[in-house]
């Protein structure tokens, strides 16, 4: 009797360690790429650009008339200025016109 009572408590206390060691977290886990959280968070759910936060490759996907060159001077004139406090600053941006502004109004914000 003794004997399976040892051996009782032996196999509860092996099956709670292994059961606690496979609930523990993972301290090695992959790190999130940056490109896919900024494409994340540039992109809000309005389905808009967010001038503030969007990379030189979202501003080149989602918005039209704007190549590399462009969303390159988009993103360093916010760098050198701050962040944009509306979409009709844009306008700033060498490069940008009114129609290219215009055409890309409804998919834009500034937050």
């Amino acid at each position: 009797m003794r004997t399976s009572y040892f051996y009782s408590l032996v196999f509860a206390l092996l099956s709670s360690a292994s059961i606690a060691a496979m609930a523990a977290p993972q301290t090695g886990s992959k790190a999130i790429e940056p490109s896919v959280v900024t494409q994340t968070s540039a992109k809000a759910e309005t389905g808009k650009v967010d001038l503030n936060v969007a990379d030189v490759p979202t501003l080149q996907r989602e918005l039209a008339g704007i190549g590399e060159s462009k969303a390159k001077a988009i993103v360093a004139y916010r760098e050198s200025n701050g962040p944009f406090t509306s979409v009709d600053e844009l306008l700033e941006v060498k490069g940008i016109g009114k129609a290219i502004l215009e055409r890309n109004r409804d998919k834009l914000e500034v937050n």
